[in-house]
């Protein structure tokens, strides 16, 4: 029960209002008003005692209502007993002024919170930074309060002409909303502040919510529509395999809802302490977060794909991966020598698996210590790094933000330029602070938010990568994770805050740092989230220059606008049909926070792996945007070579796709690095006006043209698979399929997932091929899908796919079909393409005839049983060809 201790049984009658009495500077709270407590609907109840072991007196001391369950509440122990009266007095508005591009207005403080220091005067300002963009943001005027310094936010001046909401002050001044215009819709309704709180550690508000198509807020383990059904997810970055209803690896609290109307609009709260986030039926959502600011930023969409730029343009576009980056990645930790690290690598590509890079866990450190390699069982290893580079593969090895703490004065230069430069966290009394991950006796841990963090950093990476040329780094451990204080934490109101969040552990220091250790940007308590995030910003800025070419970043930990650094991985899921499953709904949520390069340790991590599930695993990881292999020390191998002939098989099956797919999910990437658009996709962003798909998380598409259905249960005959209305094409089959927007039942077998290519598209596509140099190298194909009124469209875009300045040299290409006839133009760079070919589907009538412009083209076929023609060796020799047939 998460109020009450036991059910009793009560009769209330109204009460009139006690004489307040002055306490601290104010009023403290009145009695409740129990005719007002009455009219309550169960479902409204905001929670007065979040607190363990709420009970009636501690409750009405508060000023709120108690109701414990009885025979007509029924025992629903997420329900709380103790609730906010409705229009309890909270903050009054004072001084409304309007402004340039928006409003300012002073609230006070009616009667003391139950939590300490609570801030009597606060100020809001409301800021239209442009038509379909507001920020509200809440301060202390009298005293300057920590707000976090990620994302990096970089918009341009305000300005509006037309903005499609309307900020509104409540009549009682108890409350105010943001409505859309066109239809009134509330999309942020805070009208009744009954439960507004801003106090030193402890600040509350909540918004209804105008209807429950409610996603985001993360990183946890869940579905990708989120429950409302009194659901809690507490966001603190935390160093722990995912499960329900546990704080992991990121705090993203950003979310993205779809309302009645099929309109869409998101909300992000810009604030880097933990916070607990209640979603109730009303419904409503209620942020308590326990320092910083509330700094809200209410996106306007319309659209899910809109709101999703909006909230971009605000946190940073994603980074473009580079071309390499999105081959196939082999990793264990656990391949504990060299010579084990080349059998893995040799038995897959045996095997006829397409390996484009590979990784190293720990085990190639000295003892455990950054920045070294044994050079006893990874003798050879720079050589080998070499040899892979000549195969056209590349190579990724593991950088703990930890270092060795006990090396001797002048034996270790990380630790000793450390000092040097003075770029460690301190403990309270400001000296280094020690902790313990992987290294033998203690652990130092740089400070990446201090100056010369950079300067230390790169120096550190560029010596290695003088000795070692890896090509990527992955930053893990960096919630910060840590095991032990050998110097304890001192007892502070920042290790025992007022109110404790509902973290996975006993304190807020549980396996991480003290939360009075300091940074630079500030103690850890604010800046614990922003740890991952200011590593991975610096070590990829770092990787740029060291390698003069697109930097590659894996990292567990992030935070909002990480995207614009790098990509992350599922963490430590277990190899279970159920994270199978799970790992979907992981994937889409990243991809609504701004981060396409994502995927889960293919195969799980956690637990041993067995042929079905691994199976099934490496087809869908074949679609994951970032797609490794990966698992646990002292677990049977479970990369592909060593799983049967099965996996085997199926992992070249999906492989191959997913290679002469690159040519798509680069230019996929692209627009997402140009306009914030998504790589994987969920159905609901693409189909808003279909509300059959906004449950969908166990399929999902790769931009708007091809939808990837996997089989996430052990040997089925067949799956159900909804495809939206239009027309869809079987992508082994080629057959159309005309959809009202309905479930089909698509046979499996035990090679093949399904896949289906979307009616009105154009994807450019390469070949199978061992790398993705290959790919590159081979020639162009277009996939030409049309729609029930023959139409298709698609672009193609080509870089040399590493260069840091992304969008100067490149080839963009536009396919636009109708009826017969394919316009291809070169909209930007010269055309590079020796030749190419393009796939017709669904062509009914019978071809006899192909032209080039004005010119005769006899190199094609039509195949009238499967309704395609396939017209090959096309030479686009100007700005713009246009291909017909009849």
């Amino acid at each position: 029960m998460r109020n009450g201790g036991f059910c009793v049984f009560i009769l209330f009658v109204s009460c009139v209002f006690a004489t307040p009495t002055k306490l601290g500077g104010l009023l403290s709270p009145p009695r409740a008003d129990y005719g007002k407590c009455h009219s309550v609907n169960l479902n409204d109840r905001l929670d007065c005692f979040p607190e363990k072991n709420a009970n009636q007196r501690d409750c009405e001391a508060r000023g709120c209502c108690w109701m414990a369950a009885n025979s007509d509440l029924g025992d629903q122990p997420s329900i709380p007993y103790c609730f906010f009266q409705p229009k309890a007095q909270s903050y009054i508005f004072r001084d409304i002024k309007e402004v340039s591009n928006g409003i300012e207005a002073t609230l006070e403080r009616s009667y003391k919170s139950h939590y300490p220091r609570d801030v009597e005067v606060i100020k809001l300002i409301a800021t239209y930074h442009s038509d379909d963009t507001l920020q509200i943001k809440v301060i202390d005027p009298s005293n300057q309060r920590y707000e976090t310094f990620f994302p990096e936010v970089d918009l341009p001046p305000p300005s509006t002409t037309n903005p499609l909401y309307k900020f509104i002050i409540a009549d009682d001044k108890q409350g105010f909303k943001v409505l859309r215009k066109s239809d009134n819709t509330a999309v942020f309704d805070a009208s009744d502040l009954s439960n507004f709180i801003y106090s030193d550690q402890f600040l509350q508000i909540t918004t209804k919510l105008p209807s429950e198509n409610i996603y985001g807020l993360g990183e946890q383990r869940k579905r990708l529509k989120l429950s409302s059904e009194w659901s809690e997810l507490t966001l603190f970055n935390h160093d722990a395999a995912p499960m329900a209803h546990v704080n992991i690896y990121g705090t993203h609290p950003f979310y993205l809802l779809i309302e009645k109307s099929a309109n869409a609009h998101g909300v992000f709260l810009k604030n880097s302490n933990a916070m607990d986030l209640i979603l109730q039926p009303t419904p409503s959502l209620t942020y308590r977060t326990i320092g910083g600011i509330l700094d809200f930023y209410i996106f306007l969409g319309p659209t899910p794909s809109d709101v999703l730029k909006q909230y971009q343009n605000v946190i940073g576009k994603p980074k473009m991966p580079p071309y390499w980056s999105l081959g196939f990645h082999l990793c264990r930790w656990g391949i504990d020598s060299l010579e084990n690290t080349k059998q893995v690598l040799k038995r897959n590509l045996d095997a006829g698996i397409p390996v484009e890079v590979q990784w190293n866990d720990l085990d190639y450190m000295d003892n455990q210590n950054i920045f070294t390699y044994n050079k006893n069982k990874f003798n050879g290893l720079p050589e080998f790094v070499k040899d892979l580079h000549n195969q056209g593969r590349r190579y990724v090895i593991l950088i703990d933000p930890g270092l060795s703490g006990s090396e001797a004065p002048g034996t270790s230069l990380p630790y000793d330029r450390g000092l040097e430069l003075d770029v460690f966290v301190k403990n309270s009394s400001g000296n280094v602070f020690i902790g313990k991950v992987w290294n033998p006796i203690s652990t130092v841990f740089p400070d990446f938010t201090h100056p010369n963090a950079y300067v230390y950093w790169k120096e550190m990476l560029k010596k290695f990568h003088d000795i070692v040329p890896f090509d990527g780094a992955w930053i893990d451990m960096n919630e910060p994770s840590n095991n032990e204080f050998p110097f304890g934490c001192p007892q502070s109101d920042l290790e025992s805050p007022p109110y404790f969040p509902n973290i996975d552990g006993q304190y807020l220091r549980t396996k991480t740092f003290s939360m009075t250790a300091q940074q630079h940007k500030g103690v850890h308590y604010n800046v614990h989230n922003l740890f991952g995030i200011s590593e991975a910003n610096i070590t990829s800025r770092a990787m740029s220059e060291i390698l003069n070419e697109r930097s590659f970043i894996i990292s567990r930990s992030t935070f909002a606008g990480y995207g614009r650094y790098g990509g992350h991985w599922g963490g430590d899921v277990f190899s279970t049909w159920d994270e199978l499953r799970y790992s979907i709904p992981h994937l889409l949520d990243f991809s609504l926070f701004g981060v396409p390069l994502m995927g889960s340790d293919i195969c799980g991590f956690n637990d041993n792996s067995n042929e079905d599930l691994c199976n099934r695993w490496m087809q869908l990881g074949a679609f994951y945007p970032f797609s490794r292999n990966h698992n646990s020390i002292n677990l049977r191998d479970q990369d592909p070579a060593a799983m049967g002939s099965q996996v085997i098989r199926s992992s070249i099956k999906a492989l191959n796709i997913r290679y002469s797919l690159l040519p798509y999910l680069y230019t996929l990437f692209w627009q997402a690095h140009k306009d914030g658009l998504t790589v994987a996709r969920p159905l609901m962003v693409e189909f808003p006006e279909d509300a059959n798909t906004y449950d969908i998380d166990t399929s999902f598409l790769w931009g708007s043209a091809l939808l990837i259905a996997p089989v996430l249960e052990n040997d089925p005959q067949s799956i159900s698979v909804y495809l939206p209305k239009g027309v869809w094409y079987n992508y082994y089959t080629l057959e159309a399929l005309q959809s009202g927007g309905q479930s089909f039942d698509v046979k499996t077998d035990k090679d093949t997932i399904p896949l289906f290519l979307r009616g009105g598209y154009v994807i450019p596509t390469g070949s199978a091929a061992k790398t993705t140099k290959e790919v590159r190298e081979s020639p162009l194909k277009l996939i030409v899908s049309p729609d029930e009124l023959g139409r298709a469209n698609g672009v193609y875009y080509n870089d040399d796919g590493v260069s840091v300045d992304v969008g100067t040299k490149y080839t963009l290409l536009e396919f636009n079909a109708c009826n017969g006839k394919l316009d291809i133009t070169i909209s930007h760079g010269n055309n590079s393409l020796q030749s190419l070919s393009a796939l017709i589907l669904g062509v009914e009538e019978d071809i006899t005839s192909v032209k080039v412009d004005n010119t005769y083209h006899q190199n094609f076929v039509y195949n009238k049983n499967a309704k395609t023609l396939l017209i090959e060796d096309l030479q686009i020799k100007s700005e713009s060809t246009i291909i017909r047939w009849h």
